[in-house]
């Protein structure tokens, strides 16, 4: 990887995640050799990917260098690869580009899609996990928007038109409200020969409410803020199967549809080499003590979504979300500078600063630990929060002026397709790629 050797602690950090960044930014300049490793070269503000998929952001505004948060840092090092496997006994990586030898080694790689082992489902559903997959699922949606122009089959321009979100978490619910805000105020103008009202979208959560991780006040109230949208929700329903065509579910109802997004789940995405009993193969996590070691090593840490740190309060592990990654970067940061000095490391203690999602425009529910409210100010705390949590000032710029923009207008001129994307047919189509 033509690293240059040191006299100093080596620590190598997979993942420029939300932990990734915390614990590269708390290990600026300190006495270490840092190697940041990632797949893409760039920061991914994951919260805001359903704007980037339904046109009210572009990518870059959303995404940050991994080069330019650490460009001023000393003996700070960036390599762009995928990590295969974990050598524990020798201490070392083995990338795409080369090994790499560690003193310590963090693992914040973040979690991928869960489709639950249903094969059929992960080829011909979409995901939402990084930019291009939002990209796609733009692409896609403006594309089925064009087919349905064209076409005179009136059951084949329905299903074009009819959208299934899998999964009513925060995910879910943000996309559900963003697609019945453009058939409101944007497809109707964009696409005066479609009768816009035959558009459906259909929210489909297998729990017994949406936003079933915060309070029952916020989920009633994005449930009621979501039918108020237009949008279809389906409480109690399992998806059994999609095969391109038909959305198959267990309450005997299914649905006709050209796309289905699947939000319904994540799982860690772990690197071969470790200890099979380190990982929680129900959920493909790490299993990780207090400080945020792997179960069974000294000098591997894991963080964030990938890491199931087993507590009293989170026997599952620590929620997948950005809070517990922060948190836990943050704190690793100052326990392996007291590790490297031969000091005693501090335990993680996660405190929970609330969750929030938004419906749509002047519609979002926010839980924090003592108050719960929804509406408009619900809103703006929503806007407030994920505006400064951006890293950069140019993007946080951008993002206000574009939410600015679209608010003032009722706009998202974002809605481009700029790499169509390829899918094989809805099975009533022709047999060619769209």
């Amino acid at each position: 990887m033509n690293i240059p050797q040191s006299d100093k602690k080596r620590i190598v950090i997979i993942g420029g995640g939300f932990a990734g960044i915390a614990l590269a930014n708390k290990l600026r300049n300190k006495n270490a050799q840092v190697v940041l490793i990632d797949k893409h070269n760039y920061h991914t503000f994951q919260p805001l990917l359903y704007q980037v998929a339904t046109g009210g952001l572009e990518a870059g505004s959303i995404a940050y260098p991994l080069r330019k948060v650490i460009q001023e840092y000393e003996d700070f090092y960036f390599r762009l690869t995928s990590v295969k496997d974990i050598d524990t006994k020798n201490q070392k990586i083995i990338s795409e580009i080369g090994d790499l030898h560690y003193d310590y080694l963090v693992i914040a790689t973040g979690s991928k899609t869960n489709y639950f082992g249903n094969k059929d489902i992960e080829r011909n559903a979409m995901a939402m996990k990084t930019i291009p997959q939002s990209l796609n699922i733009r692409s896609l949606i403006l594309e089925n928007f064009e087919q349905a122009v064209l076409t005179t089959d009136q059951a084949e321009k329905n299903a074009l038109m009819n959208f299934v979100l899998v999964g009513a978490g925060p995910t879910g619910v943000e996309l559900a409200g963003a697609l019945a805000e453009m058939k409101k105020a944007i497809l109707q103008k964009d696409y005066p020969d479609l009768d816009i009202s035959k558009m459906q979208i259909n929210l489909i959560q297998a729990e017994d409410r949406v936003l079933n991780t915060m309070s029952e006040k916020s989920s009633a109230a994005a449930e009621r803020f979501l039918t108020k949208l237009g949008v279809k929700t389906c409480i109690g329903v399992r998806v059994t199967n999609y095969d391109g065509r038909i959305v198959t579910t267990n309450a005997n109802v299914s649905f006709e549809t050209a796309t289905v997004i699947w939000t319904a789940g994540v799982q860690g995405a772990p690197i071969a080499g470790l200890n099979s009993d380190a990982l929680v193969e129900r959920v493909n996590r790490i299993r990780v003590n207090e400080f945020n070691q792997v179960k069974g090593y000294d000098n591997i840490f894991a963080l964030g979504d990938i890491a199931s740190m087993e507590t009293v309060e989170y026997p599952r592990g620590h929620p997948m979300m950005a809070q517990p990654a922060i948190q836990q970067g943050k704190l690793l940061g100052e326990n392996l500078i007291k590790l490297i000095k031969s000091k005693p490391m501090k335990p993680f203690k996660y405190k929970d600063k609330g969750s929030m999602a938004t419906i749509g425009r002047n519609l979002a529910v926010v839980d924090l630990p003592k108050y719960h409210f929804s509406g408009v100010f619900a809103w703006f705390v929503w806007m407030i929060v994920h505006l400064f949590s951006l890293i950069g000032f140019k993007n946080k710029a951008v993002v206000f002026l574009n939410w600015a923009y679209n608010y003032i207008r009722f706009d998202r001129e974002g809605r481009l397709i700029i790499r169509p994307y390829k899918k094989r047919s809805f099975v009533t189509f022709t047999s060619d790629e769209v």
